[in-house]
């Protein structure tokens, strides 16, 4: 049955995961307004049938204004500055570009009577729990960025409960896949693997490689993210999102690797893969239960990870190696052992 047509709003819709998102809004017939700073965004993420505008979240007084005029009944907020390793190196930008972002969008979006928001978090807010983690555990940060995240998260739910809005908070798994950025120099592995050998050039493994993951080609991330949006099943809801099964990085090094051409476990000497020191603060381990989204979702996956990097390896093979795009102002801190290639920008 179709739903009833609303408007939308989705921040970061330049990016990533809410291109993809706004794909299937304007297929479905809605009103979808989005907005994005461009930071990790491209123009040619943007639907021309959406209406989309440049805008920095952390200025407040345009973000009130758009909002004012647009009056969104339902926001699906996925812009995000998803740095959780660099984070701890730019602290500051890192609360800006997340937890205060968030609130320029959330007050006033309130205030003109948003009916529902979305808002896409981060497993990181479990931290350093055993695995796999449910959405029952409490909130246990290890990095700036997983604070932002879970203030983000209880800001929600106590302003739902004060003013009256619904809501629904998605703990995305590492998701990837056509249209990912692969210009970040900061996040992304698999993204940034792929970037490397489109360069010529080998990749780099911060540890000994055997921290585990589990991975989420977008295409079984987006309809779960759209169905938590209406389905009222959803609201006041949290969910992981994403599949059970976890990889190394150095499982999904050998599938880039493959997917390329080369012999795993004989690559070409200039593309064997260089191991650095751990960075700090990075959790071992950190994949999730998907019961919850399962049984109230419906979600169930199926891109296996083999099937969705050969598919982003033939995407990026087309769009062609990408200058990686590091912060113009360089890290707010640079103590700390902050990994070599950011300091001396090796990439």
């Amino acid at each position: 049955m179709p739903r009833e047509r609303k408007r939308v709003l989705v921040t970061g819709a330049a990016g990533f995961m809410g291109s993809h998102l706004v794909d299937a809004l304007v297929a479905e017939g809605h009103q979808v307004y989005g907005v994005d700073d461009m930071s990790g965004g491209y123009w040619r993420n943007v639907h021309p049938q959406s209406e989309f505008t440049v805008l920095d979240l952390r200025d407040q007084e345009a973000t009130d204004a758009y909002i004012r005029q647009h009056r969104p009944e339902i926001i699906f907020h996925m812009a995000a500055d998803a740095t959780e390793g660099r984070s701890q190196f730019t602290p500051i930008s890192s609360t800006e570009r997340n937890y205060l972002a968030y609130l320029h969008v959330l007050v006033p979006a309130i205030r003109e009577g948003m009916r529902k928001m979305v808002l896409i978090s981060s497993m990181s807010v479990y931290g350093a729990q055993p695995v796999p983690f449910s959405e029952e555990m409490p909130r246990l940060p290890e990095d700036i960025y997983a604070i932002a995240k879970a203030s983000m998260e209880r800001s929600t739910e106590i302003l739902a409960e004060v003013h009256g809005f619904q809501y629904t908070i998605i703990r995305p798994h590492n998701v990837y896949g056509e249209r990912q950025n692969l210009a970040d120099p900061y996040r992304n592995v698999i993204a940034i693997f792929i970037n490397r050998l489109l360069q010529g050039r080998p990749f780099y493994i911060y540890g000994d490689g055997e921290q585990k993951r589990a991975f989420s080609h977008v295409d079984d991330f987006t309809p779960y993210c759209l169905r938590a949006g209406f389905d009222d099943a959803a609201n006041g809801e949290i969910f992981n999102i994403g599949p059970r099964e976890e990889h190394s990085i150095n499982e999904v090094a050998r599938l880039v690797l493959r997917h390329f051409g080369y012999d795993p476990d004989n690559p070409p000497e200039a593309l064997r893969p260089v191991y650095l020191p751990p960075r700090p603060k990075e959790v071992r381990e950190a994949y999730c239960t998907l019961e919850k989204a399962q049984r109230l979702l419906g979600y169930r996956t199926t891109v296996p990870l083999d099937a969705g990097i050969r598919r982003m390896v033939a995407w990026a093979k087309e769009l062609g190696p990408q200058p990686m795009r590091y912060l113009e102002n360089g890290l707010e801190l640079t103590t700390g052992n902050a990994p070599a290639t950011w300091t001396k920008e090796l990439m």
